[in-house]
């Protein structure tokens, strides 16, 4: 990685398994459900984090009112009758807590978490704004007396807490700790920051850009990005620490995984460094929805890696076979458990070539898409454009940037028809075409040109400025 520094990180990697496949929703909320629940995004009905605006099944607003689709609305809370990651462990005689942010609604008491920080969404994170608060106009810089940016030294802090109540009393945990790093709203430590805004490749940066670093605006300062990256490192590393002082490593699994892809423009700080996945977060293109994932613990050889595709939506059945009991027991669930391939056996044909589902059936940002990863082969789906069919072979193209639709149409057609009769099955919310639809509207809407950028195409794309 260029500039940023994260040891924790790296020790992790080399000490556990590194997922090379790992995917998740193209938006957090979403994929939090996913974690907690085991339920893909459609079955869930959690496909984003909206307001449905009294709606259940279409988004009518008027912001879309003439967009060639009529998108659908979400889920709000996850269902009351879903069995939940705590609510599976309970039975096994497991505690669990989680900190930081949630941004599910509801309360993670209900969900069986007997310590939480509530209904948490991003602004808590956003520490800077309190200064506002007490008086202050928001700093454009970072402050010299922050000292818990994103709440990253207090939420450790109470996790480790937590940890230490659990050894002495001899209970067996999960716990789950959700930093609101790194997400935008950047926040550091003045140190931090300091020790990036000195660093050659940021100096040039603020030189190209006619910055000063000691005048550069909050917003506008890589430095300030990196020093969060390598603050949260440390959080990381704290615990760390703390699981081998309390003596418990040998029998503790850790998991580090995002919440879904994104798209930074700091790493292009090192000119030679190239971003090969297309779009960003809210898409699903492999660069919305392929994220890092590590686990390290026992029976899980250091330094090893996984190539097979993985799911946010496998993590429950994983722990509960962790715990000492049964997946094959759970119901209504589309996740797999990774346990037996972390611990060495090989995966099978049918494990490898599963269907993984994700689901987007929104405007916002973007527009109404789905698609299914199966073995080597994607589908994208566009209900924009069903014209335009979307395949890709991501054993040579992990960019998506030949679309081979075309060649492979009988494949094309088995792999939509088996994401359409999974939706069906599942009750997935589907968009329709909009009988309103005006192109004059639409084409003059604020989105429009990154819509059509990132949208559907036929034969190969032209690769973007930091793809090349």
């Amino acid at each position: 990685m260029p500039v940023l520094e994260m040891p924790n990180i790296e020790r992790l990697a080399r000490e556990g398994m590194k997922f090379r496949n790992a995917y998740a929703s193209p938006q957090c909320s979403p994929s939090r459900v996913c974690v907690q629940t085991g339920q893909s995004s459609p079955r869930s009905g959690y496909t984003v984090y909206m307001n449905s605006r009294g709606q259940d099944y279409y988004d009518e607003s008027r912001m879309y009112k003439n967009f060639p689709v009529v998108g659908c609305v979400s889920d709000q809370t996850i269902d009351p009758d879903t069995v939940t990651i705590p609510e599976a462990l309970a039975p096994l005689g497991y505690v669990s807590a989680h900190v930081g942010k949630w941004h599910m609604r509801g309360n993670p008491g209900d969900e069986g978490y007997v310590l939480h920080d509530g209904n948490t969404d991003n602004k808590p994170g956003n520490t800077l704004a309190s200064f506002a608060k007490e008086g202050e106009a928001k700093p454009r810089r970072i402050p010299e007396k922050l000292t818990d940016p994103k709440l990253m030294f207090s939420t450790t802090a109470k996790a480790i807490g937590f940890m230490e109540q659990q050894v002495a009393a001899g209970n067996p945990f999960y716990l789950q700790i959700s930093h609101y790093a790194m997400h935008a709203g950047s926040e550091c430590l003045p140190a931090t920051r300091e020790k990036y805004a000195n660093h050659p490749l940021v100096e040039d940066w603020y030189k190209a850009n006619n910055k000063d670093k000691d005048t550069v605006r909050l917003g506008d300062d890589p430095a300030v990005w990196l020093g969060m990256g390598e603050d949260l490192d440390g959080r990381i590393g704290a615990v760390l620490e703390k699981i081998e002082a309390l003596g418990i490593e040998d029998n503790t699994y850790v998991v580090l995984v995002s919440d879904n892809g994104y798209r930074h423009k700091e790493l292009l700080l090192d000119p030679e460094l190239k971003q090969p996945h297309h779009g960003a977060k809210w898409w699903v293109w492999q660069g919305g929805i392929r994220v890092p994932m590590i686990v390290k613990g026992p029976g899980i050889k250091a330094g090893s890696e996984f190539n097979g595709n993985v799911v946010n939506y496998d993590f429950l059945p994983t722990f509960v076979d962790w715990a000492g009991g049964d997946s094959s027991m759970l119901m209504n669930i589309d996740g797999v458990s990774l346990a037996p391939y972390m611990a060495g056996q090989p995966p099978t044909e049918a494990f490898l070539n599963r269907n993984l589902y994700f689901h987007y059936p929104h405007y916002r940002t973007t527009m109404p898409h789905s698609a299914v990863v199966s073995g080597n082969r994607k589908l994208l789906h566009f209900y924009e454009r069903p014209d335009i069919p979307m395949l890709f072979d991501l054993s040579d193209d992990i960019g998506e940037v030949h679309n081979i639709a075309a060649t492979h149409p009988e494949e094309h057609r088995r792999l939509y028809d088996e994401m359409m009769q999974y939706f069906d099955e599942v009750g997935a919310r589907i968009p329709k075409r909009n009988p309103d639809y005006d192109p004059a509207t639409y084409k003059g809407s604020k989105e429009y040109s990154a819509r059509v950028q990132w949208g559907p195409f036929t034969g190969s794309r032209q690769l973007e400025a930091d793809e090349r």
